[in-house]
């Protein structure tokens, strides 16, 4: 390891160390605007893009060309606030939301925690987002931004949802209205249904309800001058037969493919120090939610013979996670909680240690 790597490395964990003390989705929102003040000055900004940002390899999935396969899972940058800064840090692509079609609140804060010893997060967020609407004028912005300054757009993917008020005979007209809004902005699209913190959200992967959904959205997207992807973010908690039951709706509807994982509402393995932590309620995300999600990949994969293109989520925090990932099917990954806790060299790490040479 080069001396300058080790000292970032060390330099990270001692800031870690400190923001730890501090509520999470507090230091959450403090951190990215310490980030969004740097990037506001160009040469820092270039600096920090130089310093982060890997030479590729540039991967070309679903008729798009993303410059790394190392993406941003949806829930980190639910606004489309901080796409200059995440860019700046390397990723390949962004993905935001979830989005519902009116600006909700969310559950009440607390709702977010940390299980430092398991390398971990639970958090019920609820959908706390400002609503399409207003997403969609901030993408609008950054389009034209990128487009101004001739930059080299940066992939992003639009994770849509249901309001809470809205029942779920009714879910389809709230995912019909934040696809409408979003589509002139976003390069694809993920359905979720899978967040364990709406009420009575996961009954929406029932077969049915889902294909009532993705029919819809289909026929909208097929109506556009440029159709755009459409893929379906799934729950690691599903039995292999509802996984089946997506999948063969998916091949039988021409889905563009799946993102697995979403968090896990299982406690299963945790450390007796995240003990009482893990009495909260929400989605479980970091290293516990690793080994479901890649056994999840891996039956879809062998359900499909790998004809259905699929972007991994769980448990990605080093190289050798996304090439377990890649080598069990997926064509990209993101990750989220790894960002907390490897730091935002992450990209550039992953990207560095060869990470196609034994996959692609």
């Amino acid at each position: 390891m080069g001396e300058t790597r080790r000292l970032t490395i060390m330099f990270y964990r001692f800031i870690r160390s400190v923001l730890f003390r501090f509520p999470t989705e507090s230091v959450h929102y403090f951190s990215m605007n310490c980030l969004r003040v740097a990037c506001s000055i160009g040469p820092l900004r270039k600096l920090i893009s130089n310093r982060f940002t890997p030479k590729g390899p540039a991967v070309d999935f679903l008729n798009l060309q993303f410059r790394n396969p190392v993406g941003l899972g949806a829930g980190f940058d639910k606004n489309a606030r901080y796409l200059r800064e995440l860019k700046a840090l390397g990723f390949g692509f962004v993905e935001i939301g979830t989005v519902t079609p009116l600006a909700q609140e969310g559950n009440p804060k607390p709702r977010l925690f940390r299980l430092p010893e398991d390398q971990a997060l639970i958090n019920r967020m609820g959908f706390n987002n400002d609503g399409a609407t207003a997403v969609a004028a901030r993408l609008e912005k950054w389009r034209a931004y990128e487009t101004a300054a001739g930059e080299t757009p940066l992939i992003i993917g639009g994770n849509i949802g249901k309001n809470k008020v809205t029942p779920n005979e009714e879910a389809w007209k709230d995912y019909d209205s934040c696809f409408r809004e979003l589509h002139p902005y976003v390069d694809y699209f993920v359905v979720n249904v899978s967040s364990p913190n709406t009420p009575g959200l996961r009954e929406l992967q029932e077969k049915a309800s889902l294909g009532k959904i993705l029919r819809h959205l289909q026929m909208i997207n097929n109506g556009k001058a440029q159709a755009k992807p459409i893929l379906l973010k799934i729950a690691p908690d599903l039995t292999p037969e509802q996984i089946d039951d997506v999948v063969d709706l998916a091949l039988e509807i021409k889905l563009d493919g799946l993102v697995a994982t979403n968090t896990t509402i299982s406690r299963e393995g945790l450390s007796e120090a995240s003990a009482e932590t893990a009495k909260e309620a929400g989605g479980l995300s970091g290293r516990p939610v690793k080994e479901r999600s890649t056994a999840v990949l891996q039956h879809i994969f062998n359900r499909t013979k790998g004809e259905l293109p699929v972007i991994a989520s769980g448990g990605i925090f080093t190289a050798a996670d996304a090439r377990e990932k890649l080598a069990t099917g997926a064509q990209l990954v993101q990750v989220w909680t790894g960002l907390i806790y490897e730091g935002p060299s992450i990209v550039k790490k992953i990207c560095r240690e060869q990470l196609f040479t034994t996959v692609l």
